[in-house]
């Protein structure tokens, strides 16, 4: 019998998998040195079988989301062709494969990097997979916004999986992210809106209308903007990060601005594909500045 690998590969959400552990690396890199380990170079350990267990973890929640989603994917033109909806999968093999990647995720987390890890990577997995998906996702049109602290654990997950020591600066990493999240989830809310009001998700466009989104999309543009600078108030980074947020956020506020009175209905998407460019490229500022600047937190 032939695997359909690709289908079970689908499953995983692999470019917003990929995002995930980029910014739970950047986390182990950051929280390195630390005091007892002087390298910059986090523990081998952590590198090989952290990013290993939050990417299984991260890959499941992915599998559960698609599995408990499934009529709702059926009735969207952007999911139909999903794994389940489009029947190259059962319900029973996606739930196998997905406590498969869970209960390995945490084998690893638990007995090869330290049980700090592992429990904040079920609960994050638990938040994403469970709680967002089945009741905030329907229940609210800030679904987004509360359910956002699962996906911005990530580099928190990181910097717990090499030391414990400081972990506050990690949760300026998980701010960033959480503050980040509405409005890049709304650009595209707003271009999918007949999807969701067809499948009868209460998601900000649907629920409030365009305008009003487009409102909140700049508010939280320029909460995000106030929200990066902190990293450098509290001496976590340096001019380097500095200089680069600034750039990004110059052109993360114009876009939102712009956004007001787009020229077209396409440009959400625009705006939505420079908020992944935008965390990927903030999040190596904050490395590459950690690497050149004296440590705060050594």
């Amino acid at each position: 019998m032939r695997i359909p690998f690709a289908d079970y590969f689908e499953l995983t959400k692999p470019r917003v998998v990929a995002l995930i552990v980029f910014t739970a690396i950047i986390g182990m890199f950051m929280a390195s040195p630390f005091p007892g380990h002087g390298s910059f170079m986090p523990p081998w350990q952590a590198l090989v079988f952290g990013n290993l267990g939050i990417w299984l973890a991260a890959s499941s929640a992915a599998a559960i989301n698609h599995l408990l989603d499934r009529r709702i994917d059926e009735k969207m033109a952007r999911t139909s062709h999903r794994p389940l909806p489009s029947g190259s999968l059962s319900g029973r093999q996606v739930f196998v494969f997905a406590a498969t990647l869970g209960t390995l995720s945490m084998l690893i987390l638990f007995f090869l990097v330290n049980w700090q890890t592992a429990v904040f990577t079920f609960f994050s997995l638990i938040g994403y997979a469970v709680i967002y998906t089945v009741y905030l996702k329907h229940a609210t049109p800030q679904n987004i916004v509360i359910g956002g602290a699962a996906g911005a654990a990530p580099p928190v997950l990181g910097w717990l999986s090499v030391t414990t020591h400081n972990y506050e600066y990690a949760l300026l990493l998980f701010l960033i992210i959480f503050v980040w999240t509405p409005p890049h989830f709304w650009a595209l809310a707003i271009f999918r809106r007949e999807d969701y009001a067809r499948a009868m998700v209460p998601m900000l466009p649907v629920t409030h209308g365009v305008e009003y989104t487009r409102q909140q999309i700049l508010f939280y543009t320029i909460l995000l903007v106030l929200v990066t600078l902190l990293p450098v108030i509290v001496g976590m980074s340096g001019r380097f990060y500095l200089g680069g947020v600034l750039v990004l956020d110059a052109v993360f506020l114009y876009y939102a601005i712009r956004m007001m009175k787009p020229p077209n209905e396409a440009y959400a998407m625009k705006v939505f594909g420079y908020s992944i460019w935008y965390l990927m490229v903030l999040f190596a500022f904050l490395l590459i500045d950690h690497w050149i600047m004296p440590h705060p937190y050594s």
